[in-house]
């Protein structure tokens, strides 16, 4: 990045993300252009933003064109979007039905391909949104005090291979299993829908895994584990997470620990062998 201030549009969803990178690009000393969306933005990224507009999800031709008047130079995606929302085609705009039914494949990794194509036809600079947070990526190693036992590590081995091959044909980045049987894999409805999937079908001890996909686009969709995924997994009795180390993003890191040690669940940042 260059050193001078610019004009950097962020796409925000919801949850911690988009307010830290929009803290980061403040405190950088450059202007910050809002892009939201109704029922999916945390309102408190709004404040931060020199402009904002706030759009329906679809409103792909909307979206281009804000960012194109605040003559936003680098552009960016930071937080959650309800992916079933995205994908309904009846609040697509014109533009985004475009987009959609000229790939190929219709996965999370071709759409955000696509879409970061189109910024850049624009003349904008797509940019990893952790550039302006830096400090998320996940660990490597056994980060709880407890250790997976046996059965937990055959598990977490055998969900990378799994959750991989499903990443390669751009369906997910989640597994979640128990004695080598797969519960659930992440589809549309995203990580945590899965975990409460795979865990009342696999029962107390199930083993939730999230990797990157190979070859994935890291500017616009790394994933995610943090306090949330940890409660949840508490709730529906998973007893360890693996996480892709080195690529994955992990908020809350500390106070996440603390609640999994407490909850008795052992957390791995995985290695990408």
């Amino acid at each position: 990045m260059s050193a001078g201030p610019k004009v950097v549009g962020l796409i925000a969803g919801g949850r911690q993300f988009p307010v830290m990178v929009a803290r980061g690009v403040k405190d950088a000393g450059h202007r910050l252009v809002v892009a939201g969306f109704s029922g999916h933005t945390n309102p408190e990224v709004y404040p931060l933003a020199d402009v904002y507009r706030e759009l329906k999800l679809g409103q792909l031709a909307r979206l281009v064109e804000f960012f194109r008047e605040h003559q936003v130079q680098e552009a960016m995606m930071a937080g959650a979007i309800n992916k079933p929302g995205v994908m309904d085609i009846r609040h697509l705009d014109a533009r985004a039905v475009k987009l959609l039914f000229s790939l190929k494949g219709r996965g999370d990794d071709a759409i955000l391909r696509a879409f970061t194509t189109l910024l850049e036809g624009e003349g904008m600079a797509v940019v990893s949104p952790q550039s302006y947070a830096p400090g998320l990526l996940t660990p490597p190693g056994v980060l709880t005090r407890r250790a997976p036992d046996e059965r937990e590590w055959a598990d977490l081995r055998a969900g990378a291979l799994m959750a991989r091959e499903l990443g390669r044909l751009d369906i997910g980045q989640c597994v979640v299993l128990r004695e080598g049987i797969v519960a659930a894999v992440e589809a549309l409805e995203g990580t945590d829908a899965a975990i409460l999937r795979g865990c009342e079908l696999g029962g107390a001890g199930c083993v939730v895994v999230k990797v990157v996909k190979p070859g994935q686009e890291e500017r616009v969709d790394l994933p995610s584990v943090g306090l949330d995924t940890v409660r949840l997994m508490a709730k529906a009795k998973a007893s360890c997470l693996g996480v892709e180390a080195g690529k994955s993003l992990f908020f809350d890191l500390e106070a996440t620990l603390s609640v999994a040690d407490k909850a008795g669940i052992a957390i791995v940042g995985l290695d990408q062998a």
